[in-house]
């Protein structure tokens, strides 16, 4: 999302997808490339491609610490991303779950899956689309991400598995995978059960090996049966790769798999579209060898020093609460420490003004209280851009000093809401919050309405 405005740059930060690929391959990848082979096309090109996706899935695992050993092949698949590769997931533990229930002579109508409230929306999507109840953890004040205690509190003998979040999408904290192992390995004990966990690492699973080493979050705990990971967030490749790794063989049902043979030999498959692109796979498997170990682990450290001047830097200026981790996604998330006289929303809407695309959102339930800004370091942010950014956005606070707060404003405002309200035919009583959302509504409007007789070069 990359456009010219004004002669200069618009830069989204707002995501953790490429934009660029660094540096540029050599011709020859750029003429594999070229070919866009489908993966339904059997030929001697697609053979190599499919080595090469083999290829990946080994170097994954291992960097996830699968307990393979010396010749065994690691069990995963290419997907167009994260997404797909959690419904992938989530079908291998339903399906394990209901033979297991079968062959107890069990009920298998009720399946769910304990997450917590800040999942992405993939997790939304695979419970309604696969008819699969979703028990999501609350958030609380100062603690955005899924508590453990009370995510094993929620498992019950339909518990298809726990999902942990490598790398938050709200904030990019890491959630306690290692403590969520423990109480569900004692829970298992005390019940009889055997509830898995699958970790959702499409941020995090390319940075927690390179940065945080010895951090227990993947096969090295017993009950992490599968994990899925972005290849076009911290993966470094063009959007849209993922990838899934199972612990072993044992942990994706056969009867899931299709294997056919009408395009000139034995193909399994098990994803949930059958043609796609090549590109993408071939571009993981070229960074993969490209960069190595060493490569990725100083792309991270460099976006986590850029991370941290840009957290010091709004740090200084007083403004802001942090709201993010240091140990986690290379990101800042922050809040206004007083909303008086203006709020995140306005924030967001005029750093567009100076090329920026910094996305303010409330965070899930039972925290929605509490508004925040994102800023996601990738590989092409630099330490000179971040500085730019805590210039522009102590510029964008210096302009806003200068507006009337938006709960003191002579009072017009809030009686012009007031006045809204009683003109309403609605007559239930407003909550605090609908209130909240008219005034700033209307505040918005006032600012608005005062940029259009303000020149902008």
């Amino acid at each position: 999302m990359t456009k010219l405005v004004l002669f200069n740059l618009t830069i989204s930060i707002q995501k953790s997808s490429n934009f660029e690929f660094q540096p540029s391959p050599p011709p020859q990848w750029f003429g594999l490339w070229g070919r866009q082979w489908r993966e339904d096309k059997m030929g001697v090109w697609v053979w190599k491609w499919w080595r090469d996706k083999n290829r990946c899935v080994n170097i994954i695992a291992h960097l996830f610490n699968a307990p393979l050993g010396d010749s065994e092949a690691a069990v995963g698949v290419g997907t167009v991303g994260s997404s797909e590769a959690i419904m992938l997931a989530g079908l291998a533990f339903k399906r394990k779950w209901q033979n297991k229930r079968r062959a107890e002579g069990k009920p298998i109508d009720k399946p769910n899956i304990v997450t917590g409230a800040n999942v992405q929306v993939c997790w939304e999507k695979f419970a309604r689309y696969f008819e699969v109840e979703l028990k999501e953890v609350k958030l609380r004040d100062d603690y955005f991400v899924m508590d453990p205690e009370k995510a094993v509190e929620m498992v019950d003998e339909n518990t298809i598995c726990v999902a942990a979040i490598l790398g938050s999408t709200l904030n990019g904290e890491f959630e306690d995978v290692k403590r969520l192992n423990d109480l569900l390995v004692e829970k298992n004990k005390e019940t009889g059960w055997d509830t898995p966990i699958h970790v959702d690492a499409a941020s995090g699973g390319f940075i927690a090996p390179f940065l945080y080493p010895e951090l227990e979050w993947d096969f090295r705990l017993p009950l992490v049966k599968s994990i899925n990971v972005s290849g076009h967030k911290y993966g470094l490749v063009y959007a849209g790769i993922g990838w899934v790794i199972w612990r072993n063989k044992e942990d994706l049902p056969e009867e899931l798999i299709f294997h056919i043979n009408y395009l000139g030999a034995d193909q399994p498959t098990f994803t949930l579209n059958f043609s796609k692109g090549s590109s993408q796979v071939i571009a993981q498997y070229y960074q993969l060898i490209r960069l190595g170990y060493e490569g990725y682990r100083n792309v991270m450290e460099n976006c986590r020093e850029n991370m941290i001047v840009l957290k010091e830097g709004l740090e200084r200026t007083g403004s802001f609460k942090i709201v993010s981790k240091d140990d986690g996604v290379p990101l800042v998330a922050f809040s206004l420490k007083d909303h008086h006289r203006h709020d995140e929303f306005e924030i967001s809407d005029l750093l567009r003004r100076y090329g920026w695309i910094v996305p303010a959102y409330t965070m899930p339930a039972d925290a929605q209280h509490v508004t925040v800004l994102r800023v996601v370091i990738r590989e092409d942010f630099s330490r000179t851009l971040a500085e730019r950014l805590v210039n522009d956005i102590q510029k964008v606070l210096h302009e806003l000093d200068t507006l009337p707060s938006k709960l003191t404003s002579n009072g017009t405002i809030e009686s012009q809401a007031v006045e809204n309200s009683q003109k309403s035919t609605i007559t239930h009583k407003k909550s605090d919050l609908e209130t909240q959302r008219e005034i700033t509504t209307i505040w918005r409007k006032f600012v608005m309405d005062r940029k259009k007789t303000t020149s902008v070069c």
